[in-house]
């Protein structure tokens, strides 16, 4: 019997189920020029593009998602956002309030994990119990605001 994924909703786009896969990528402009980021964004949902990721590394630059957002929307574009989210847990809870998707990797989400690259027990279920009461908070903002969340599965999650 064949796997069917779990429907998920992200702005007015559903993944997975039996829909479609869905086209997506990133942005590489600097965050803070929001009429690049917009400009871009454009292009690559006119390439074929669902949903448009931006990366959020500080609170300016989550802040700056509901301008960005908001420039698509004049010019006509209705995409999900999601923002890519990295060492900065604050940030991460900011965006989950604007855009419908926050993309993190829970093994640099805190920051600390990297720096170590030999863990005793005892450190490792510390690390564990840190990221467990700082990931919390996200997603109650999560739930309470309908945001998907996507945890990133990589070199950059361990």
């Amino acid at each position: 019997m064949p796997y069917i994924a779990k429907e998920v909703k992200v702005g007015n786009l559903v993944l997975g189920g039996t829909h479609p896969i869905r086209i997506q990528s990133m942005t590489s402009t600097p965050t803070m020029d929001t009429r690049a980021t917009v400009e871009q964004a454009i292009r690559l949902v006119k390439a074929g593009c669902e949903m448009v990721r931006i990366t959020a590394p500080g609170l300016k630059e989550a802040a700056n998602l509901q301008t960005i957002k908001a420039g698509l929307k004049q010019r006509g574009i209705d995409v999900p956002l999601i923002a890519d989210i990295h060492f900065n847990p604050e940030a991460a809870e900011m965006a989950a309030r604007l855009v419908e998707k926050v993309r993190i990797n829970p093994g640099n989400y805190v920051g600390r994990s990297q720096t170590i690259t030999n863990w005793s027990e005892r450190e490792y279920q510390l690390e564990l119990e840190r990221i467990e009461a700082r990931l919390y908070p996200l997603l109650k903002i999560c739930k309470t605001h309908g945001t998907a969340i996507r945890i990133g599965i990589n070199h950059g999650s361990l």
